[in-house]
This record gives C-alpha cells, sequence and structure tokens, in this order.
C-alpha cells in the first residue's frame, strides 16, 4: 500500500536518498519494483528529518503525487539531515482526509509510516479501541488505519516501552484482531530505527560511508543490501542492525546508538 525508507547517519541531503539514487522512493511513486500490494504510489507523501542537533523533526507531507510537487524537489537538494523518514502513500481510498493521511506521523521526537493495509477497518479493531484514552482516539490526525495503528504505538511509546517493543506488541495485538492484516510498520527517533517485516518487503543497507537504511524495497543495485525475512523486528542504529523474529522478545538496540 506504500513505500518506506528511514536513516541514521551522517548528515545527508534528503535528495541524496530519496530523489537521486537510480530506484529511489521518487522513482517507486510510479515504478515501485518490489511491491506486492498496488502498482502506483500516487495519494500522497511525505518526508520528516531531524536536523543537527534538534530532537524535534520537521515534516514535509503533501495529498498529491511527489512527482508532481515541484517545492519538494527544491527542499529535497538543499535541507540535510542526520536522520529522516520519507513515505509515498498508495491509498486505499484515494483523497480521504488528504495530506493528514501521509506519512510519516508525528509526535515528540517520533516519526512513523505504516506500509500495508488491515482488512475489515475500521470494525476489526474496534475491540482494541478501549485500550486508547479518550484523548488519543480524539486526536487522531487521520480516519484510517494507519493513524489508528499509529495511536496503539504511541500509546506504548508514552507508557515508557522501548521502540522495538512497543512496535512488536502493536504488530501481535493488530494482527490477532485482524488476520491477514499487513503489518510492515517503521519508527524512528532520530537516532534509532525499529521495523516490522509482516506481509511485504523489507530491506536494510549499512552505508560505506556510515549509517544504516530501512527501506520497503532497495534504492540501487548495490550488492550489500540484505532483505529482512517475513515476521521479523528490526533494530538498528547507525552502525549496528538486529533481526528477531517477531515471535519471540524484542532485540534490545545498543546503547551507544541512543546518544
Amino acid at each position: 500500500m506504500c513505500r518506506h525508507l528511514a536513516y541514521v547517519g551522517p548528515a545527508l541531503p534528503l535528495g541524496g536518498l530519496l530523489v537521486q539514487p537510480p530506484h529511489a522512493l521518487y522513482r517507486q511513486s510510479w515504478a515501485p519494483r518490489r511491491q506486492r500490494y498496488g502498482t502506483v504510489n500516487a495519494d500522497g507523501f511525505g518526508v520528516g528529518w531531524y536536523a543537527a542537533e534538534d530532537p524535534v523533526p520537521a515534516r514535509y507531507r503533501r495529498a498529491g503525487p511527489i512527482w508532481a510537487d515541484r517545492s519538494f524537489a527544491d527542499l529535497a537538494r538543499v535541507v540535510r539531515g542526520t536522520a529522516l523518514l520519507g513515505a509515498v502513500r498508495d491509498a486505499t481510498l484515494s483523497g480521504a482526509d488528504a495530506e493528514a493521511a501521509a506519512a510519516p506521523f508525528a509526535a515528540g521526537s517520533w516519526l512513523f509510516s505504516h506500509n500495508g493495509a488491515v482488512p475489515g477497518w475500521p470494525g476489526s479493531l474496534a475491540p482494541l479501541v478501549p485500550t486508547l484514552p479518550a484523548e488519543d482516539l480524539l486526536s487522531l490526525e487521520a480516519r484510517n488505519d494507519s493513524a489508528f495503528v499509529w495511536a496503539l504505538v504511541l500509546h506504548r511509546l508514552r507508557a515508557g516501552l522501548p521502540q522495538s517493543r512497543a512496535l512488536a506488541d502493536t504488530v501481535r495485538e493488530v494482527a490477532e484482531a485482524a488476520p491477514g492484516a499487513r503489518l510492515n510498520l517503521l519508527l524512528t527517533d532520530g537516532a534509532t530505527i525499529a521495523a516490522t517485516a509482516w506481509g511485504d518487503t523489507l530491506w536494510y543497507l549499512a552505508r560505506p560511508g556510515g549509517g544504516t537504511v530501512v527501506a520497503s524495497e532497495p534504492y540501487d543495485d548495490d550488492p550489500h543490501w540484505q532483505e529482512v525475512p517475513d515476521r521479523t523486528l528490526l533494530a538498528a542504529s547507525r552502525t549496528d542492525v538486529r533481526l528477531t523474529p517477531l515471535k519471540e522478545s524484542a532485540p534490545v538496540i545498543p546503547e551507544e546508538s541512543r546518544t
């Protein structure tokens, strides 16, 4: 239902990851190579990024396709960040909630994206509604499954759970309530990345110049890209990537990566 990418590492122009590579997220908006569901991701896009020494990310989101936004090309060329999360969207219901439905969703220092779909939404997740405080439900950024999944993740983060545990517990809970849900989740706080492979493709790359990329699919043909097995939790820092089957406990991101 979308393609997304997260990066932590040395400061880079946004376009160096999202636009310039031959199969970058920009191109994946109309020509993804490994997307299992859908073929065109033209129902909105967004990018969130972290400037040096600022823990709160900035966001740029639009309801239309990324290739139609000429302002983004200029922004991506000159804006640099030490971490980012970008996504292009293929909506179940085109046009609903406009750019509010486009990832990344944000709260505090966190950025979040969901690649997938929850069958039977919203009825299938009705049993999970009572698990959230009323203020969380009233403040949903959009009326779609991704925004609700983000609310479930965010509730756990605010309760003090580590990023990896918050994703893992949410995936298990949603999958139990809605069998067949596709739940590739991507979360970053600007220093680390947590992600799940659950129903669609996920890859990671340790960049030669430093830094780690986690993406729905490779943005080039570098042989060092590694595919993440389905139903796996990924925890990454700038220098380390750990994979754990989702049936097991969540991996712990190394302390050095949280500095």
